[in-house]
């Protein structure tokens, strides 16, 4: 006789007992019954149905937080604070990036006066003409931008004026160049640059009070608008040519040649990216410049002199800088 177990054994493998097994399945399905997998993808399928009636709009959520806020908490007054001086900042900014574009305009246009010098006949009145206009700048101009900084970071401030400060240096130093043929440190601008003002008695003492209003001008600003005076000093050189003035060429040739020595040992030691990009262009300038004179000093005797700007102009421009041995600038 076979085992009780054994038995067992027997009836579940055979093929009539899963048959058997998997039509109860069936009707217990069609009877309206479920399995335990099947329980328990029901359950997560009510509980995504149950989290969607929750949904909570964050709009409305949003509306009864804010009725809520206290408005006279210190934490809120705090914040109205905050916002008030941002906004006095923000408008501060606009205000002396206002004053900055006059800056700038009233400086080129200054320039292009300096470059209609193409005789000693008019020389003089046109330097007083722009000397006058570059005092209006700093005593009109630069002192609003001395009263809007005053008491304020002078460095977050900085960028609304910075373009307008480098042309305002090119301006000064090519009429000083023309002038004098030099030009003035970066100390003296920032002592120009710096404001006495005396404000009557108010109390009972009779005593004035003074007060010192100063635009910063950092060394850097004052190198960048040094580099942009090379351009326009490039462009001087060639004017100078059309009329034949020869030796104001050369002469002006040689101050570049020092700026860009000079160049070369700040760079050495101070690694800024828009001086680099600048010495880039100045070493332009300063080649199409040294070769312009050499064409004068080369063919010049063979070349009118209403000709000499057309003959050094096309001379400079086939000059490519690639082309000297892999020199670089910097």
């Amino acid at each position: 006789m076979m085992s009780q177990g054994r038995g067992k054994s027997l009836i579940c493998e055979s093929p009539c007992f899963a048959f058997i097994i998997k039509k109860c399945r069936f009707h217990v399905r069609t009877r309206g019954c479920m399995t335990a997998d099947e329980l328990t993808l029901g359950s997560r399928r009510n509980r995504k149905h149950h989290d969607k009636e929750k949904i909570i709009n964050l709009g409305d959520k949003g509306r009864e937080v804010i009725e809520d806020i206290n408005e006279n908490s210190q934490v809120i007054q705090q914040f109205h604070e905050y916002a008030a001086e941002l906004d006095a900042k923000h408008d501060r900014y606009e205000r002396i990036f206002k004053i900055n574009r006059d800056v700038g305009i009233e400086s080129k246009r200054i320039i292009f006066l300096l470059h209609t010098i193409d005789k000693e006949s008019k020389r003089n009145a046109v330097l007083d003409t722009a000397k006058t206009r570059l005092d209006n700048v700093v005593q009109k101009l630069f002192r609003n931008i001395a009263t809007e900084l005053d008491g304020q970071d002078a460095y977050q401030f900085h960028r609304a004026y910075r373009a307008g400060i480098e042309e305002y240096i090119e301006a000064l130093t090519f009429h000083e160049y023309l002038q004098n043929g030099d030009m003035q440190d970066w100390s003296a601008l920032e002592k120009a640059l710096t404001y006495h003002t005396t404000s009557s008695p108010t109390d009972s003492s009779g005593q004035s009070t003074s007060k010192t209003m100063q635009v910063m001008v950092t060394p850097t600003d004052y190198i960048l608008g040094i580099a942009d005076l090379t351009g326009e000093l490039m462009r001087k050189c060639i004017n100078n040519l059309a009329v034949g003035d020869v030796s104001s060429c050369y002469q002006t040739c040689n101050f570049v040649r020092k700026i860009y020595i000079a160049f070369l040992g700040y760079t050495s030691v101070v690694h800024n990216n828009e001086v680099n990009k600048k010495i880039i262009t100045l070493k332009h300038s300063l080649t199409k410049m040294e070769n312009a004179c050499y064409t004068i000093k080369v063919r010049g005797s063979e070349i009118p002199k209403h000709m000499l700007a057309d003959v050094a102009i096309a001379a400079a421009e086939e000059y490519a800088t690639e082309d000297d041995e892999g020199y670089q600038a910097f």
